[in-house]
């Protein structure tokens, strides 16, 4: 099975050198908490240039800002960096989550070159009809008791200031990022089956409404796959997996996994047909603005 390429961008990267692609898909950034991982999420966006940008969810924490306010530079920066690329003709469509609790008042409304919509449908190069959600209203605990959702909020601010401690142990001893959370996630029985189960639940939603996908973030899971003929895609998050989701000029999907500031990986495309998704990634050339130095 081949592996994944790892490209690597020099430290600087142009907006005029950039990957042109025709989509990407973010969510899950959470600016104003201090586990947004901004400056990878800068990176990625100076090195990749596309026609429609869509923020799915839970771009500004404002569940972590009532509590206290966290606002440094590079958050600013991330905010400037969408604004500036809504100014230069991309189109910037917002599709506020669950923790963006100031965005609901803009719905139907273009917040500084920003649509904000409850939910949109792409339709991408090939004719696939996506629906563009963030995900929130298939998650049991959000919907019925808001207040675990909190105090999961906070066991979740924990988990990571845990990981953040230990990856700077492991750091020092030259071992590679850890994830604590996503460890869990993947080895609970219930958090597997609560991912499976959402997974489930959104994609029959986009079949009900006579789309051939779906688009959401939410559980920080970045996915690709075929459920019941319906396409789940996942475009992950900036706090942990570090993923956005990828639509090249023909229509095909790919998960790019920006894993480190050094790195950047796409995961195979999906299959424009009915066919199971492969198991692995393939092999992708590295565009010239990714490549290092050596390569």
């Amino acid at each position: 099975m081949p592996r994944n390429a790892i490209l690597a961008p020099p430290p600087e990267t142009s907006d005029d050198a950039a990957v042109h692609c025709r989509t990407v898909w973010i969510s899950d950034v959470h600016l104003g908490t201090p586990g947004c991982q901004a400056a990878a999420l800068l990176d990625f966006l100076r090195c990749v240039e596309c026609e429609t940008l869509y923020l799915v969810g839970d771009i500004i924490d404002g569940w972590q800002l009532r509590r206290s306010w966290y606002w440094p530079q590079s958050h600013n920066d991330v905010v400037q960096k969408i604004l500036r690329k809504a100014r230069k003709g991309t189109r910037v469509v917002f599709v506020p989550g669950n923790h963006d609790e100031f965005a609901p008042r803009y719905v139907e409304h273009n917040f500084g070159g920003v649509d904000v919509v409850d939910e949109a449908v792409h339709v991408t190069a090939d004719g696939r009809a996506l629906w563009i959600t963030h995900g929130d209203l298939f998650d049991g605990v959000i919907q019925c008791a808001r207040w675990l959702a909190h105090v999961g909020d906070s066991a979740y601010e924990f988990t990571l200031r845990l990981n953040s401690g230990f990856n700077r142990a492991r750091a020092r001893l030259g071992l590679p990022y850890w994830s604590l959370s996503k460890y869990l996630k993947l080895k609970v029985k219930r958090a597997v089956s609560y991912v499976s189960d959402f997974e489930v639940a959104v994609a029959r939603e986009a079949r009900k409404r006579g789309l051939q996908g779906v688009v959401c973030g939410h559980i920080h899971h970045a996915e690709m796959r075929e459920i019941d003929g319906v396409l789940y895609c996942n475009d992950g998050d900036w706090v942990e997996s570090l993923t956005a989701l990828v639509e090249h000029h023909d229509g095909r999907l790919e998960i790019a996994d920006w894993s480190s500031r050094r790195a950047l990986s796409l995961a195979g495309p999906v299959p424009s047909t009915g066919e199971a998704v492969a198991d692995g990634p393939i092999e992708v050339p590295a565009p010239a603005c990714l490549r290092s130095p050596g390569r």
